[in-house]
């Protein structure tokens, strides 16, 4: 199911979701101050993307309801697809972004390395996630496994081409929160204007 616009600015988004699973309302600026509300009935989910806010300088307000009394999964899911569409419609043609951008972030005993390119071809490679980390329940809904879910939603909705590697970690809480604050950090350089340029920053003119 397509999402509907609600409204939309310079560099901003606002998109909404609704299907039989869940309802998704999601609003986006991509020059804020990493200013949030988020409310997805998801405390951890919650967590991760009040992170990605504050890292990216990417304003948002995202409300999600859906079937959580079966499981997360759709509710998570669901969010990061208009998560992904928004970031799609606020960036436009791509005229003047670096395009490119990548982060390393610690987060004590765990560090993640993301690169990605808005590329307008949707790609995900993600490593590293140390064995049995996608069985983990954090904070008593969200299962390690979601976090793959949410980079692929992201990647493929915003037409992104993501990486994703975590080199160390051991506790569930503390890879699941470095991967999304090096996604963050990645998407502030990538989504920021550069000032030596205007243009379309790609050979074909087009991404």
């Amino acid at each position: 199911m397509s999402s509907s616009s609600t409204g939309i600015g310079p560099r901003e988004a606002a998109l909404e979701r609704v299907t039989s699973e869940s309802s998704v309302s999601v609003a986006l600026n991509l020059d804020g101050t990493g200013q949030s509300t988020i409310d997805t009935s998801v405390p951890f989910y919650d967590h991760m993307l009040t992170a990605l806010s504050k890292h990216s300088l990417i304003d948002m307000t995202i409300r999600c309801s859906g079937d959580t009394h079966i499981d997360v999964h759709h509710t998570v899911e669901d969010t990061a697809i208009v998560i992904g569409e928004a970031l799609r419609q606020a960036l436009g043609d791509k005229a003047g972004i670096r395009r490119f951008g990548q982060a390393t972030v610690p987060l004590d005993e765990a560090l993640a390395h993301c690169v990605v390119d808005i590329s307008g071809r949707p790609y995900l490679v993600h490593t590293g996630e140390p064995e049995g980390f996608e069985f983990h329940l954090i904070g008593g809904h969200f299962t390690g496994s979601m976090v793959r879910h949410v980079l692929e939603a992201i990647a493929y909705h915003a037409g992104i081409c993501l990486h994703m590697e975590v080199t160390s970690g051991r506790d569930p809480h503390h890879i699941a929160e470095a991967q999304f604050k090096a996604l963050a950090r990645a998407l502030r350089e990538a989504v920021e204007p550069d000032p030596r340029h205007h243009d379309i920053p790609s050979t074909k003119g087009a991404l």
